[in-house]
């Protein structure tokens, strides 16, 4: 009756992608990294909203599913995650899982594929490491801003891309932690543009043309950060970094004071040298003026030969 039911599980898990294939988008989220520990939760929020009819793991060393939730069925786990492995199930959407019990065996490459209705499939690679062989994590962002304390400031998802855009989502990257937070998402549907917001810290606008802005407002410090956009399109996924430092309110007003000062002293500089530049000029002219009288005809001594008597 086990095998029965897992065979079923299987066939199901093979079949449902097709059953989305007409009429259906198929959607897939930027990749993370998730550092190996105790209850590691492997996330896989799907940002729209809509019906979940099943969430399916696999991993790339494995052949069979490692665990799989459909909400009329419930959960089956392949037999080394049985128990270790939890569907968090947070919202309607929410695919993620934690594993505990955590071996090395568990570092490797996750799949995570969410079967929704009407919008299709939604899906996300997760790669575990070990803290012994993770690399530093280094971003090089496409665009650097700095803002002071207090102060607001607005976020612009821009990318030169090609293609249609179906989505765009916007998320604070974690990099300690490997992770990130989706912030809000904006899906292009049949009867327009979504907007789905997932944090409440910022205001994010979404236009028709599926451009995609987050306005900050009173920054503080845990602002700080990188921001990824990342752009769905029909060619791929293609995302942009933004790299955001924030300055307490009386560094930046020094460092303001300090900029007037150079840009002044340079402004006294140039003038300097203006009036001096000017007033050597006019030395020049007046010396070519009066040497220009001196060889003048009718300014020469006339000198008259008078004979002797």
């Amino acid at each position: 009756m086990v095998a029965v039911q897992k065979d079923y599980w299987y066939f199901l898990v093979l079949m449902m992608p097709l059953c989305f294939l007409k009429d259906s988008v198929q959607m897939k989220a930027p990749e993370s990294t998730v550092i190996l520990q105790e209850g590691m939760i492997l996330d896989c929020l799907c940002p729209w909203t809509g019906q979940l009819t099943m969430v399916s793991w696999t991993k790339k060393s494995l052949s069979q599913p490692l665990a799989i939730y459909h909400p009329q069925y419930g959960t089956n786990f392949e037999s080394s995650y049985d128990g270790r492995v939890e569907f968090l199930k947070t919202t309607q959407m929410d695919g993620s899982i934690s594993i505990s019990n955590v071996t090395e065996d568990d570092i490797g490459q996750y799949h995570c594929s969410l079967q929704t209705y009407p919008q299709g499939s939604w899906t996300k690679d997760t790669f575990v490491e070990n803290t012994a062989i993770t690399t530093t994590i280094s971003i090089q962002p496409d665009t650097k801003l700095v803002v002071a304390e207090n102060d607001n400031l607005t976020i612009k998802c821009d990318l030169v891309h090609n293609g249609e855009v179906l989505q765009v989502s916007i998320e604070k990257l974690n990099i300690e932690e490997g992770s990130s937070n989706i912030i809000a998402t904006c899906q292009m549907l049949s009867e327009g543009v979504e907007l789905n917001e997932f944090d409440s810290r910022g205001r994010v606008n979404c236009s028709d043309a599926m451009e995609v802005s987050l306005h900050l407002t009173n920054i503080i410090k845990e602002d700080a950060g990188f921001y990824r956009c990342n752009f769905s399109t029909d060619a791929g996924v293609q995302s942009t970094t933004v790299l955001l430092t924030t300055l307490p309110a009386q560094d930046l007003q020094g460092l303001h004071y300090m900029l007037y000062v150079y840009i002044g002293g340079g402004l006294v500089a140039v003038a300097l040298l203006m009036i001096l530049l000017v007033t050597w000029l006019n030395r020049m002219k007046r010396k070519r003026e009066d040497y220009r009288i001196k060889l003048h005809p009718a300014k020469r001594q006339k000198w008259t030969y008078q004979p002797h008597e």
